[in-house]
């Protein structure tokens, strides 16, 4: 058997029609088959590989964390340098109510996390969240996921999540104090980039200090420069009870958090002790890598505007009367086609002609642009120039 084969075999798969594509090496923007071909990346890892792939510093950080330690005791109990020095790193670039760091494994631990914390805090049960959201696959994750086709399939999930339309005014007078936490996107990511309008998440920031309930504040695939800042709610000018974090976060290694004040915390630590408790979560290779990559980050701040100057200048260069709609957040934009079949056969198209990148989950008819920030302006006319071509070859073919 081929390796691609046994990958169908004997690595249990997310859907019936995988690409299947074996990666055999990845650098700066792009990524190299085993066949040798080059793809321009404009899926970044679903915005993990922020600041690019293989970078020098994080590799460093990965090797010398590994030569010293990986793991030796469930998250919390010893002190373990690579976590401590990311959790301070991190609480000096956030808001000073955002001072205590949670680390887990991934994103939709985080959340969990996040939601067992504001059960914890309030006493209350009832959580809000919102269509066309997306917080993770995990049981309790999923049930605050906006979209019923993936949560049918796997009820019961929890009781007591309720779920509005993003950006409506009816949040707020349904917003009592019998609810524990509202849980939402700064910028909805798998609905297309989607953005509330002016002055919706004060309000409902207001709301929720009004009636002692947590807004958490879903930044996982929006943080790390994503949207134009380093965190999406900076735009607003709000400030979460509860900041969730991921994907960009490990630096390309697995890696979440869940953060907050110290005093909504430690609530976890007792009545019962050990009241959150992961084995891996916060791994000290991980912690090397994302805070190699933050550093990184922080020093080349200016990569943050550039790169969404560059998405902006990739999508001035694509016009096509079969482009219904653009929509763009920072470094982060979808492409609106008719249907899911049409942009699925410019998916593909890409792919032939060298790009890489997909859908939405939510918005399947949108065609995802999230590059790496370390996209130059001669790799967005690239990917402008590819992408325009594939919307043209596709164009020619659809109605005959």
């Amino acid at each position: 058997m081929n390796i691609r084969q046994l990958f169908l075999q004997h690595v249990a798969q997310t859907s019936e029609a995988p690409l299947a594509i074996e990666i055999s090496r990845a650098e700066g923007c792009f990524l190299y088959d085993a066949q040798g071909n080059k793809l321009l990346d404009m899926i970044a890892g679903i915005s993990v590989c922020n600041i690019g792939h293989s970078n020098s510093e994080v590799i460093k950080a990965i090797a010398d964390q590994a030569a010293s330690y990986m793991h030796v005791m469930v998250y919390g109990e010893l002190v373990q340098q690579p976590q401590v020095a990311y959790a301070h790193l991190l609480t000096q670039h956030l808001p000073p109510s955002l001072n205590s760091v949670y680390f887990t494994n991934s994103g939709a631990e985080a959340v969990e996390g996040a939601m067992k914390l504001a059960k914890r805090v309030t006493g209350r049960r009832k959580i809000f969240a919102f269509h066309k959201s997306y917080h993770g696959s995990t049981q309790g994750a999923l049930s605050l996921l906006g979209d019923e086709y993936f949560r049918n399939a796997f009820r019961p999930l929890l009781p007591e999540v309720y779920h509005f339309r993003y950006g409506e005014e009816k949040v707020f007078a349904e917003l009592d104090a019998s609810v524990a936490a509202v849980v939402v996107e700064a910028v909805q990511a798998e609905g297309g980039v989607k953005i509330p309008p002016l002055g919706w998440l004060k309000k409902l920031e207001q709301r929720c200090k009004e009636k002692q309930c947590l807004l958490i504040v879903d930044e996982i695939q929006s943080g790390f420069g994503r949207t134009g800042k380093l965190w999406a709610f900076e735009a607003e000018n709000i400030c979460p009870d509860i900041l969730l974090l991921g994907k960009a976060l490990g630096g390309g290694m697995p890696l979440g958090a869940f953060i907050a004040d110290f005093k909504l915390m430690k609530t976890l630590a007792a009545n019962p002790v050990l009241g959150h408790i992961t084995t891996f979560g916060g791994h000290p290779v991980s912690c090397a890598a994302g805070k190699a990559a933050f550093t990184w980050l922080l020093r080349h701040k200016n990569l943050v505007y550039e790169a969404a100057e560059n998405v902006q200048l990739l999508l001035d260069n694509i016009s096509h009367p079969r482009i219904e709609n653009k929509h763009r957040k920072g470094a982060w934009a979808a492409l609106q086609f008719e249907s899911f079949d049409f942009n699925k056969k410019v998916i593909d198209q890409c792919l032939k002609l060298g790009l890489f990148t997909d859908w939405f989950l939510f918005a399947s008819d949108n065609l995802r642009i999230a590059p790496p920030l370390i996209l130059s302006k001669e790799e967005a006319l690239l990917a402008a120039n590819i992408i325009q071509q594939a919307i043209q070859i596709v164009d020619a073919e659809y109605d005959n």
